[in-house]
This record gives structure tokens, C-alpha cells and sequence, in this order.
């Protein structure tokens, strides 16, 4: 081997030691807290599973499952509690994700192409906008739990300054969903709004001019040109926003504590705001009665739901553009 030879080897070496250098840390913390975590839960989801003592876990098969999904029996008790809390917790999310969505896209579209338009004072309100998104869920909560407090809160201040009755916000339906689902409008929209924002700067603002030329009216070029250009943009939004709302946990543990049940009160069995992670983590992973075993099963189970969902988002999106 000559010392041309060498050299290249040498280098080659060094090239790739360079990119192992920046690659294997993200691998290595990937499968620590995604691979690892992933394999673990499909494994104990078929155990009775004892977290402080591994000897006393059991192999159930899959009775984790069935008392997920329908219910088991036990001797000669039918158990439904958790499978009725496990469909119950579910329909809230479904419901979450079915109000917050859209209200999720179409404000910061909105919002958007005010902003776009560049009004006195806009770099101002992007900031504005903005701002909520940094801070953590722990804090939102605790601000939106003093706005909605029944007597000392803002929102029911103003309800009586203009002669209103007020409301029992955190304490009774469907008001507690209101709650919830303006608490994270305001605390989410900053996002889709910027990334609305930066699509809007790449359109063709010649094409705005033509159109009215021609007579159209701004509001029938923002139909007809400006959404059509941040389609991609649209997409993206949905995808990710319908991910993020799927997995809502804070804001409903924070604000009601996973009540009130349509009565109005915290009935056990009935699922009132708890949503399907709420459950899971609260409910199935902490306390005297913990059960991992039932909440990973429970988690794949949702797991597998949202992976529908998102595969159904990303093949509507492989037809869009087919045609």
C-alpha cells in the first residue's frame, strides 16, 4: 500500500468519524427515550406488572387489553370500569381535537393575512402572538385557572359589568371545554401563525396586483391565489396541529382536573374532561393503584389510532398532489 493510498483511507476515516461524531449522540438518546420506551411498553402490556418488585409480574397475555377495550371478568365480576373510561376518555379527545382543530387553522390563517398586509405596528402583534407559545403549560394553566375562576376571575368580571350572569366555568358542561379549548387557542396559535406568516412572504405579490387589475376583490384573491401558493404550508399545520391536540394533557389536568361529569360533578367512572393521556398518566401510572401493564396497552392502543390518522393525512396529501 502506497502512501497516496494511505492518505485517502486516512481521510476517509476521519470523514467518517466526523459524521459519527454529530450522529451517534441523536442515536443514542433516540433509542433511549423512544426505541427503548417503545419495545418496553409493548412488552408489560402483557404482564400484570409490578414496578417495584419485576419477580411478582405476571404474564396475563392479552387481559390487559381486553380490560382496555371491553371489559374482563374477574372471578365472577365483570370489570368495565376502565374500558368505560378508556372509550369515554377517548370520545373527549376525539371532541377536543374535532372543536380545537379547526379553530387551530383558520384564526392564525387569519391572523396571518392581517399581518401580511404589514398595518401600523404589525412586527408588534407578531410578537404579540407569538409570545404565549414560550411558555410552559404549568404557567398557561395557572393563568387561564385565575381567568375563569368562578368569583374572582376575569372573564366573569366583565360577564357582570355588562349585567350578565356569571358562569361556573372550571365546574360544569360544556363550559369547562370552553375553557379548555380558548386556553389553548391562546397558547398555541403563535406557531401556525408564523409558519402561515413565512408562506405568505414567498407569494408573488404581482399576482395580488393583476387580480385586481382584473376586479377581484382582496378577499377573492386571498381564496383563489394566496391559499392555493401555502398549501404545503396548510398541510403542515393540520398534520401537526391534529398530532399535538390528539395528545392534550395539561391543559385539561391543570384547569378541571379531569371533571366535571355532565352533572356537574366528578362521578367516578365518568370520564367529564379527562382525555385519553390524562388518563393513562394520572390515572393508570401513579398511585397506590398504579397499573403500567393496562396503561401501556392502553397507550398502543391510542398509539395505533393516532398512526391511522396520520398515514390517512399523509395519503389524502399523496392524492392532493397526484391530482
Amino acid at each position: 500500500m502506497d502512501a497516496k493510498q494511505k492518505l485517502k483511507i486516512k481521510e476517509g476515516v476521519k470523514r467518517y468519524l466526523t459524521v459519527a461524531f454529530f450522529i451517534v449522540p441523536y442515536i443514542a438518546l433516540f433509542a433511549t427515550f423512544f426505541i427503548f420506551p417503545l419495545f418496553f411498553g409493548v412488552y408489560i402490556s402483557f404482564f400484570r406488572f409490578n414496578v417495584f418488585d419485576r419477580t411478582a409480574s405476571k404474564f396475563i397475555g392479552l387481559d390487559n387489553y381486553k380490560l382496555a377495550l371491553s371489559g374482563l371478568t374477574i372471578g365472577s365480576t365483570n370489570v368495565t370500569y376502565y374500558a368505560k373510561m378508556f372509550w369515554g376518555s377517548l370520545k373527549n379527545t376525539l371532541l377536543f381535537v374535532l372543536v380545537s382543530v379547526p379553530l387551530l387553522i383558520i384564526i392564525p390563517i387569519f391572523i396571518a393575512i392581517l399581518i401580511d398586509i404589514k398595518p401600523r405596528f404589525y412586527k408588534i402583534f407578531r410578537v404579540i402572538f407569538f409570545l404565549p407559545t414560550i411558555l410552559s403549560i404549568s404557567a398557561v394553566g395557572i393563568i387561564f385557572k385565575w381567568q375563569f375562576d368562578t368569583q374572582y376571575g376575569f372573564v366573569n368580571g366583565l360577564i357582570r359589568v355588562f349585567g350578565g350572569k356569571e358562569v361556573a366555568w372550571l365546574n360544569s358542561q360544556p363550559y369547562a371545554w370552553i375553557a379548555i379549548v380558548a386556553t389553548t387557542i391562546w397558547w398555541t396559535i403563535g406557531t401556525n401563525t408564523v409558519i402561515i406568516g413565512a408562506g405568505l412572504k414567498e407569494v408573488d405579490k404581482q399576482m395580488y396586483e393583476a387580480a385586481e387589475v382584473d376586479g377581484a376583490s382582496y378577499p377573492r384573491v386571498i381564496w383563489s391565489i394566496a391559499l392555493p401558493s401555502i398549501k404545503n404550508q396548510i398541510f403542515i399545520i393540520v398534520f401537526t396541529t391534529i398530532i399535538a391536540s390528539f395528545n392534550i394533557y395539561g391543559q385539561p389536568d391543570i384547569l378541571t382536573g379531569g371533571g366535571p361529569a355532565p352533572t356537574g360533578t366528578v362521578a367516578a367512572g365518568t370520564p367529564g374532561t379527562t382525555t385519553v393521556v390524562m388518563m393513562v398518566i394520572r390515572g393508570l401510572m401513579s398511585g397506590v393503584n398504579r397499573q403500567p401493564g393496562l396503561a401501556a396497552a392502553m397507550s398502543l392502543v391510542f398509539g395505533f389510532f393516532i398512526l391511522i390518522v396520520s398515514l390517512g393525512q399523509a395519503a389524502y396529501n399523496k392524492f392532493r398532489e397526484k391530482y
